[in-house]
């Protein structure tokens, strides 16, 4: 986020680059900076003749290039966007000549969308020269709740870890749906709020109750009638609560433990920190660790393997309700 804010502040000083090569496995940075060049490089006035945008998979990169080299009509500069540039992976090298030599009267944008341009090849070193290369990383899971936080919070707003975490588990890792939902939050409550679990179940339609982080920890806490309840309710509702995801939470989960198990150093800041979690959610761990020693949370990874396989259709002939059933009673008894 740091390096999005300079790019804005060199753009907003006048310190414009002719070409930006944005590419990477997350998206949504991309769009961020190309939405915020395509918006504010030039003036409304002169965006009719002077601002393009192109599809790769529409366009050679003669045809780019072409449009690159035409000089701006009644503006000091022009600002020709690609779009989908990754559709122009195959042939991305032949825009070197170019790159060598920009028109400096063009901003050239390639949102070259979950590819990235190979270091040791000459178009990336040309560019990386004339003009500003720009690498979206995807955020690893661990990452998503600190990122949400941070966004709510240029804005006012806060967020209870529980709230975030349901966010995380019913969105994943991808930024732009996670940012519309953020942006309909913020429609409907007032700047300064600290958005709970209810804020999220009345405006997004998460249940606060029967979702994977409340089973996890009904798991963890050996709440049998609970744990049950909930995937009663996963079974009523299969689409929203996919039983390979609630096993891939589960056995992330049981792995923390088997980490918890393993380390000398037992605060609560050394928990957080090896087990990539919020600290606000450590004590779960020192409960759970007392109902399932080292030797059953090794058995329970092999319960959740085994269930893994199943679900795939390997080896057996059960509905994904009675496989997370026979999981449950296995790891809870």
């Amino acid at each position: 986020m740091n390096e999005i804010r300079n790019i804005v502040s060199d753009i907003k000083s006048g310190n414009i680059k002719p070409i930006y090569f944005l590419m990477g496995e997350e998206p949504y940075y991309i769009d961020k900076i190309s939405d915020y060049i395509e918006a504010h490089v030039l003036a409304d006035s002169e965006k009719v003749f002077n601002q393009q945008v192109m599809y790769g998979r529409d366009a050679t990169i003669e045809d780019i290039v072409a449009a690159a080299k035409r000089y701006p009509m009644m503006a000091e500069r022009q600002v020709l966007i690609i779009k989908e540039a990754q559709d122009l992976s195959r042939n991305i090298e032949k825009l070197v000549s170019y790159a060598e030599n920009p028109q400096p009267t063009t901003v050239l944008v390639l949102n070259y969308k979950y590819k990235k341009l190979d270091k040791r090849k000459k178009l990336h070193k040309v560019i990386a020269k004339t003009g500003f290369i720009f690498e979206s990383k995807k955020l690893y899971e661990n990452q998503v709740s600190d990122w949400i936080r941070k966004v709510l919070s240029e804005k006012n707003y806060k967020i209870e870890p529980k709230a975030s975490l349901m966010l995380v588990e019913f969105l994943g890792t991808d930024l732009s749906k996670i940012s519309n939902e953020l942006g309909k939050l913020m429609l409907v409550l007032p700047v300064g709020t600290i958005i709970s679990d209810t804020h999220i179940e009345e405006n997004i339609g998460i249940s606060k109750d029967f979702n994977n982080f409340e089973l996890r920890k009904a798991v963890g806490e050996k709440q049998i009638v609970k744990a049950n309840r909930i995937i009663k309710y996963f079974g009523e509702n299969p689409k929203n609560n996919p039983l390979i995801m609630t096993i891939s939470l589960l056995n992330g989960y049981f792995t923390q433990l088997l980490l918890f198990h393993g380390l000398k150093d037992k605060s609560k800041s050394a928990v957080a920190r090896n087990l990539g979690v919020n600290p606000y959610f450590v004590d779960e761990y020192f409960v759970a660790a007392r109902n399932y020693p080292m030797r059953k949370v090794a058995q329970v990874i092999a319960f959740l393997r085994d269930a893994d396989v199943k679900s795939k259709g390997v080896g057996a002939n059960q509905s994904n309700e009675d496989i997370l059933k026979e999981l449950l009673f296995k790891i809870l008894h």
